[in-house]
């Protein structure tokens, strides 16, 4: 039988962490309370201590999730699980699986994204998803965008501020308005309404904020009018497939919520108890518009590199045309229908059940690789394989 290791990064109980979280403050299992009466923009501004703890493990899987993955693993074979602590490189070299099916987003460092399929490269072990090369350079939104844009693939126009003194240069160059974020994030971190700025003294002030309490470079991008979209991708190379289109539905955003998928619109106003309707799937848009994303879509799957699967985040410009926002080659995968998760959301559209969208990741890097799968499930590989089919290709 086939051993299969399962590398994640879990998030840690609320009893685990350092600080409780307060009133308007993330829990752990990445839900939040929140006034109900109250639309975002009377919600009082969360202190610096508060905004940076709530956000702090929202790339890391809930125990659910990650049970979730393991059971969908277990029907292609034997799984062990190898959390990503310090002690992964033992552990990795002493289980010695055949395959590592790596949803590990790391915790320190730019390059975080990468240790594991790193260290899983120097042991000759084959892995799930991307290769640290992108990992890293899709974390760093610059020079994923860069490399976009030397392909000559659609992407808001932007620049980088280290300190403050360089954004006088970057105002003159950049006109108004303009979406401020941490370079190094995901997740929707370091996110909210207060990054859209219409102003110079905003802007000003936001770009501070994020240098001083996110330690890291503040990206500033050219704010894009149009409808956004999120794009599922499936498979490798020329076979990759973009699966039904995700549309952002923002009018059900809360009254006075700005039109991005901001944190707060992610993790404290969609509640289970009262879900929002942000999504769309598939999105209500024309043939011809459809294309034209998913073509935007796979180009940049393919220009950086990313393997197997990934979310990217499309945007329409004031012309209509699609822009890239971003690209995540390590893509949530929350398993409950009832959470707004893109991914499996997309695959569900596309009449793939989530065990099979884990399963064909784990399928399309095998194939790649050269590791013979053998299910313990004969009708489940059975069906998987007239779902994808069923999903189409561009």
């Amino acid at each position: 039988m086939i051993l299969i290791g399962l590398a994640y990064n879990q998030k840690p109980e609320p009893t685990e962490l350092a600080r409780p979280a307060s009133e308007g403050g993330r829990q752990q299992d990445g839900e939040l309370p929140r006034p109900d009466e109250e639309p975002p923009s009377k919600i009082p501004r969360l202190s610096i201590a508060e905004l940076i703890a709530r956000d702090e493990f929202a790339e890391w899987d809930s125990p659910a999730t990650i049970a979730a993955v393991e059971s969908a693993l277990s029907h292609l074979g034997k799984v062990v699980r190898l959390e990503a602590k310090e002690d992964f490189p033992q552990r990795l070299r002493e289980a010695k699986p055949d395959i590592v099916f790596n949803i590990a987003e790391g915790f320190h460092g730019v390059n975080r994204e990468g240790h594991v399929p790193a260290i899983c490269e120097f042991y000759g072990i084959p892995y799930s998803g991307s290769d640290p090369f992108t990992l890293t350079l899709c974390l760093d939104k610059a020079k994923a965008k860069e490399t976009l844009t030397f392909h000559g693939i659609p992407t808001p126009d932007f620049a980088v501020v280290r300190k403050l003194e360089d954004l006088r240069v970057v105002a003159e160059k950049l006109p108004l308005p303009l979406f401020v974020k941490p370079l190094y994030e995901g997740s929707s971190k370091g996110i909210t309404d207060s990054n859209l700025c219409r102003d110079r003294a905003q802007l000003f002030e936001q770009t501070e904020f994020l240098l001083e309490n996110y330690e890291q470079p503040v990206i500033v991008e050219e704010y894009l009018p149009g409808k956004e979209f999120t794009c599922a991708v499936l498979g490798n190379a020329e076979e990759a497939t973009v699966l039904p289109i995700v549309g952002m539905n923002f009018e059900t955003l809360p009254a006075g919520a700005l039109p991005i998928y901001s944190f707060d619109a992610k993790f404290v106003w969609d509640r289970p108890e009262n879900p929002l309707d942000v999504f769309q799937c598939p999105a209500r848009i024309t043939p011809a518009l459809q294309a034209s994303i998913e073509r935007v879509t796979l180009d940049a799957f393919r220009v950086l590199g990313c393997r197997d699967w990934a979310r990217i985040d499309v945007r329409l410009d004031a012309a209509g045309v699609p822009n890239v926002l971003d690209v995540n080659p390590l893509p949530g995968i929350l398993p409950d229908p009832a959470d707004n998760s893109c991914l499996p959301k997309a695959a569900r559209a596309a009449g793939i059940n989530y065990e099979e969208l884990i399963q064909s990741c784990l399928k399309y890097a095998a194939a790649r690789q050269g590791v013979n799968l053998v299910s313990l499930s004969d009708a489940s590989a059975a069906q998987s394989e007239p779902a994808l089919a069923a999903s189409g290709s561009v």
